[in-house]
């Protein structure tokens, strides 16, 4: 989508401002995904405006995000969640285009919640400071061997619902890169519903499940990682039938 029509569409939605936003920052919280087209997302989007109002920063009414991942030497991250594994990791610099801010974050996947922990940074890179070694450390003992992997960039929405505790993100213009390639996922929208506690009444599940459109867990880190490297390079077999669901998107 061109950055120019993000106007077009964010505009009658009513804003939120980002301190307003904290109010609902759901650190600890259930996320619920879906994978989407734009075509599917251009016809939704006019309809939540009831329910939800959108974050606003810098007076524009979408964000430009871009991030930069982290693995262990033998990439045990994406291995844990290619397994499936209950209780993994995920660890990356974060960059809020907008407004020029930088976060470390560590997210711990467990028993269903997800659970982030953030600290403001000032680099784009591995080299990290004493302090940013001690945050990651309390999560990760052998922070000193991370390595990057690859960093993504997109265009964020971000609404927020006028009731509930509740947050929903679309996250479109998906690109990836690592040393040596760029992947562009054109047309797939990945959707992600915040909740502090499961609500199957959420306007927009409702909205899903009316439109027979299921949940499916997905990863922006780990589709990356299968679109940057092989299957021989990347044991990745498990991910086949979201690979292909995305795949039909695109």
């Amino acid at each position: 989508m061109r950055t120019e029509e993000f106007k077009t569409i964010t505009d009658p939605f009513e804003a939120i401002t980002l301190a307003e936003m904290e109010e609902v920052a759901l650190m600890n919280r259930i996320d619920t995904k879906y994978a989407i087209s734009e075509t599917t997302f251009l016809e939704i989007l006019p309809i939540l405006k009831e329910s939800y109002r959108i974050l606003s920063v810098g007076g524009l009414k979408y964000s430009g995000y871009e991030s930069l991942y982290f693995d262990s030497p033998d990439m045990s991250f994406f291995t844990d969640h290619h397994k499936g594994k209950n209780n993994r990791l995920k660890i990356r610099i974060r960059k809020y285009i907008n407004n020029n801010l930088a976060f470390l974050e560590v997210k711990r996947k467990q028993k269903g919640r997800t659970q982030k922990s953030r600290l403001k940074t000032d680099h784009y890179d591995a080299e990290f400071n004493d302090t940013e070694f001690k945050f990651l450390r309390a999560s990760y003992p052998e922070a000193n061997e991370l390595r990057s992997t690859l960093s993504n960039s997109f265009n964020r929405i971000t609404l927020v619902h006028k009731n509930k505790a509740e947050r929903l993100t679309f996250d479109l213009n998906i690109e990836f890169k690592d040393s040596s390639k760029t992947k562009s996922l054109t047309n797939l929208v990945i959707c992600e519903l915040k909740q502090g506690t499961a609500d199957r009444s959420s306007t927009f599940y409702a909205m899903m499940k009316k439109r027979l459109i299921r949940p499916l867990r997905i990863s922006k880190y780990c589709i990356g990682m299968t679109k940057l490297y092989s299957a021989l390079e990347l044991k990745q077999n498990r991910f086949k039938k979201k690979t292909l669901s995305i795949n039909k998107i695109i």
